[in-house]
């Protein structure tokens, strides 16, 4: 759960809104920004508040290498800017792990980055997986693990 006080109370706030069918107090949620700068934070972040991006790729053996679970259906999360804000919350609707070359040009298209072609989604991510892989003492393949994530943007 999210220890600041800003994702605690946007965390309220997203209770609050569904007075109508409230879910249990005690639902579970985590709170993290995409990528790993602040500006690719706050802009893919934008992205999904727009609605553009429902879709999101992670590394397999970062999991592993962290000793965290993957992502699950169902999953809650706060999406927070480059400077730990909320920025909005989702839901995980779908989670398929596959090889790095097998990803598609519908996930590509989904995550809505760059210009959303399939060319464009394996460059950045290649460039992206490979400094993760160094991180973590592997080295990056072509058919190395990728959980790929689909989401739906539940409050903003």
């Amino acid at each position: 759960m999210g220890e600041e006080p800003a994702v605690r109370d946007y965390w309220r706030s997203y209770l609050d809104s569904l007075r109508s069918d409230p879910p249990s107090p005690d639902l579970e949620y985590s709170a993290w920004a995409f990528g790993n700068t602040p500006e690719m934070a706050d802009n893919l972040g934008d992205l999904v508040k727009r609605e553009v991006k429902i879709a999101t790729a992670s590394l397999a053996w970062a999991y592993e290498a962290d000793g965290d679970p993957h992502p699950e259906v169902g999953d809650i999360s706060i999406i927070l800017d480059g400077a730990g804000n909320p920025m909005c919350i989702i839901e995980t609707t779908a989670i398929e792990v596959m090889a790095f070359n097998t990803v598609g040009e519908k996930h590509a298209y989904e995550e809505g980055e760059g210009d959303r072609s399939l060319d464009y989604w394996r460059e950045v991510h290649w460039a992206f997986f490979t400094e993760e892989c160094h991180s973590i003492g592997r080295q990056p393949a072509r058919d190395m693990p990728v959980v790929c994530e689909r989401f739906r943007l539940i409050y903003s």
